[in-house]
């Protein structure tokens, strides 16, 4: 056994492959919902969901709108 290499299967470690986003314009509706969901306090992973964009992006666009999301204290 060479030394600084994993001597079982267990111990070895694989990079896990991430996956690509889809990048796609936000659209006058897209803001309007977006502003919609933040009056009515709409879970951030909900508003995710519904809309196929990821947490981060929305945040991300909140922020440059100048809005709220998620819990507000």
């Amino acid at each position: 056994m060479l030394k600084g290499r994993p001597s079982t299967s267990k111990e070895r470690r694989v990079a896990k492959k991430t996956k690509k986003s889809i990048r796609r314009e936000w659209t006058a509706a897209d803001i309007k919902d977006l502003k919609a969901h933040s009056k009515a306090r709409t879970p951030v992973a909900k508003i995710a969901k519904m809309t196929k964009r990821t947490e981060g992006a929305l945040r991300q666009k909140a922020i440059v709108l100048g809005i709220g999301l998620g819990h507000q204290r």
